[in-house]
């Protein structure tokens, strides 16, 4: 018993002695463990496909964006809705939208096909399912042009979908481009500008947001968010 310091072994037993500090594997920077001779040191990566979702409010330019991000990225496809609202006259069936009536619609939703759907403004919408999949297996950029409701119906379906919030520069900004393109009468503009504000409120629950006030601008940013989910390394596939 040792009064006041810590105790001393008196025992005359040699102290147990420490292992030796691992050491470096030669010619592996920081000790990384070499690679085995048939596992080829890989220079080639292909990226893996995802799901882009871009959502936001009417007006909001998610259409436009969709648009140029398709042209200029070859990886990049759209997947086309099905909706059963009227086909506005600027509008050609499966290529904005896929026009169908609403008994064909339940038909699609109680055989499973869509991978979300919701009511819109008194419409319904959906995304088929064996599209995506089949794209995003094929290693492309699956985009979806979404209202809010839909983008978090997607979200709750695939959590490793890739979502965008495009935020516009003010309502006054939405009215405008509402008016300018002249394809909803009158009521149904104040009605998705009342729904503006509540929409607008969702923007926390995205990956990224784009301020949609430059067009330019916000193609080149919605570009990079492309550029960076394809460079991360869980989706990346090694080539030899």
């Amino acid at each position: 018993m040792s009064l006041g310091g810590p105790e001393q072994d008196v025992s005359g037993a040699r102290p147990a002695s420490r292992p030796a500090p691992r050491r470096a594997d030669a010619g592996t920077p920081g000790g990384f463990p070499a690679p085995a001779p048939e596992d080829p040191i890989p220079f080639r990566f292909e990226p893996g496909g995802f799901l882009l979702v871009l959502s936001g409010p009417s007006g909001a330019g998610k259409g436009t964006l969709v648009e140029r991000l398709v042209a200029a990225r070859p990886e990049c496809v759209f997947s086309i809705s099905a909706t059963t609202r009227p086909k506005r006259p600027n509008e050609a069936d499966g290529v904005q939208y896929e026009f169908v009536t609403p008994a064909e619609f339940e038909r699609r939703r109680s055989a499973g096909l869509f991978l979300e759907w919701a009511e819109v403004h008194e419409h319904l919408y959906a995304t088929p399912a064996r599209f995506v999949d089949e794209q995003v297996r094929a290693g492309r950029v699956v985009v979806l042009d979404v209202d809010v409701q839909g983008g978090a119906s997607v979200r709750r379906a695939r959590r490793d979908a890739v979502s965008v919030f495009i935020y516009p520069p003010s309502i006054d900004a939405l009215r405008q481009r509402l008016l300018k393109r002249n394809t909803d009468a009158a009521g149904v503009v104040e009605t998705r500008l009342r729904n503006a504000p509540g929409e607008l409120a969702e923007w926390r629950e995205y990956d990224y947001l784009v301020m949609n006030d430059d067009l330019e601008q916000a193609v080149a940013r919605l570009t990079a968010i492309v550029d960076a989910e394809c460079a991360r390394v869980r989706r990346l596939h090694p080539r030899s």
